[in-house]
């Protein structure tokens, strides 16, 4: 771990290699697991204002699970995620041709209804950020459904934090990533 500004930082996003391989995995990060993406407070406002914008992009199934559980939901700890269908996909995921998940928000984005990407915890993953009082933890977040991307991160030796370059911008600056890369340089 080293510390970098209001942040602890797993070495592990120097260490690891990762490229995102859509066509094995099929996007199962955002239809596995238990719980939606973490949200934060601004981007709760953000989906509120945003649905009727991204509804037209998503699944009947999502569209009901949202307009009856809410555009996010509240975990008994108070941390906000998005809401699953009937426990497991994310409301907010798509498919494409191929069975492959997209996301609803994203695709709006890509065809210009919004400017707002998407959460940026989907946009960083495979790092997962803890925020503290003090501080916010950075790790990665190793997952076996992720194994086909560490396997192509590692053929095209690009390392975690490269992969994620822009959502770690968009979450803690250019500086940050500056300082990062220096710290990388010095640590592989």
């Amino acid at each position: 771990m080293f510390q970098l500004g209001k942040t602890i930082v797993s070495e592990s996003i120097i260490e690891k290699d990762f490229v995102c391989n859509l066509s094995a995995c099929k996007g199962a990060c955002c239809i596995d697991g238990d719980a939606g993406a973490p949200l934060d407070a601004k981007e709760v406002e953000i989906l509120k204002d945003i649905y009727p914008k991204v509804k037209p992009f998503l699944r009947e199934e999502g569209i009901v699970a949202i307009e009856t559980q809410g555009t996010h939901i509240t975990t008994v700890f108070g941390d906000f995620e998005t809401p699953l269908i009937n426990g497991a996909d994310c409301a907010y995921v798509i498919f494409d041709e191929k069975k492959t998940a997209l996301c609803g928000i994203e695709e709006a984005y890509n065809q210009g209804e919004i400017s707002w990407k998407k959460p940026v915890s989907c946009h960083l993953y495979p790092i997962r950020v803890k925020d503290y009082s003090e501080f916010s933890a950075v790790n990665y977040d190793q997952w076996e459904i992720c194994d086909d991307a560490c396997a192509l991160g590692k053929e095209l030796q690009v390392p975690v934090y490269k992969f994620v370059k822009e959502a770690l911008i968009r979450k803690f600056g250019e500086d940050w990533y500056a300082e990062l890369e220096k710290v990388a340089k010095t640590h592989r």
